[in-house]
């Protein structure tokens, strides 16, 4: 039986992913020797911009698909919300799966936003929640925070922020509880593209890539797919402001998808739906609708210095 190296950054989050595609790896493979392999990336050490700024979140990705081309390890698990919508030549993703809440968390208060005061200062760094957050509060104050969860709950309970947008899978894997903590609805905060499930990447010509056949979830890729298709049509990273969530009942069955593109300050948000059979078909019918409703002067407006 071949080991298998993942390949992670060293964030609790990180870390949690790779030791539970770890476990799925030793439950499926009687055997099979599975090491994890910790890395520092770019993105671990820039910590005073906005990942907008400074290259988006592949930022957290680059090394470890050095390492993988490398030789150094054979996998990588990644938040699939943070893996940009076109991979490097040369690697695969076998693995959609895993997905945990797509919601947003509002810590901070229980009362959702009408709980924040008027000007309440917001930590965020996605530019898609600060367009939503401000298109229903144009009062809030979104300001940028970086650091990983730990770091940003600490930073709001020593009062920098009034309140913290985050990922309620995030919160769930690391089994962090809080009495202040309210969910977002999709209606109010359209995930991104992918979030709340796991992806792992490899070379594409990976000799094991069959070992990771049974950690695959046909239902769970077809909807991630189709919002990744979205981001991909709107030649969007995962740093700027579009969102896309998909549904769907079987593995076989319609997907249900819905999208969005905002300018930056949330006046402007272009929406659109669609349900269909094929993931890429459908991206491509609703990234069309976006473009038919000026989807192409937001990204130049997002564009420009």
């Amino acid at each position: 039986m071949p080991r298998v190296r993942i390949a992670t950054r060293e964030s609790a989050l990180a870390l949690w992913q790779a030791h539970h595609i770890r476990d799925a790896l030793a439950t499926a493979h009687d055997g099979l020797e599975v090491e994890i392999v910790g890395m520092t990336t770019q993105g671990d050490k820039w910590l005073n911009a906005p990942l907008s700024e400074v290259g988006g979140k592949g930022l957290f990705i680059k090394e470890l698909e050095v390492a993988m081309r490398d030789g150094h390890a054979d996998i990588a698990v990644h938040s699939m919300k943070d893996l940009p919508a076109r991979l490097p030549d040369g690697f695969a993703l076998p693995v959609i799966a895993y997905r945990a809440s797509v919601t947003d968390a509002l810590v901070g208060t229980t009362a959702g936003l009408a709980g924040l005061a008027q000007g309440a200062r917001v930590g965020s760094s996605s530019l898609r929640r600060k367009a939503q957050l401000q298109s229903l509060r144009p009062d809030l104050q979104v300001l940028p925070v970086r650091g990983n969860v730990g770091t940003r709950l600490a930073k709001l309970d020593a009062g920098e922020y009034d309140a913290l947008v985050l990922a309620s899978a995030g919160l769930e894997r690391l089994g962090i509880e809080r009495e202040d903590v309210s969910e977002l609805s999709v209606a109010d905060s359209l995930p991104a593209p992918g979030q709340g499930a796991l992806g792992v990447e490899c070379a594409a010509d990976w000799d094991g890539i069959a070992l990771l056949e049974p950690l695959r979830d046909l239902q769970v890729e077809r909807c991630v797919r189709a919002e990744r298709g979205v981001s991909l049509g709107l030649g969007a990273d995962c740093s700027l402001p579009v969102a896309a969530y998909a549904t769907t009942s079987d593995e076989g069955g319609e997907v249900a998808l819905s999208a969005l593109l905002a300018s930056a300050d949330g006046g402007r948000i272009l929406r659109a739906a669609a349900n269909g059979p094929d993931p890429e078909i459908l991206a491509r019918a609703v990234v069309a609708d976006l473009y038919e409703q000026g989807a192409q002067e937001i990204l130049d407006a997002l564009a420009a210095p």
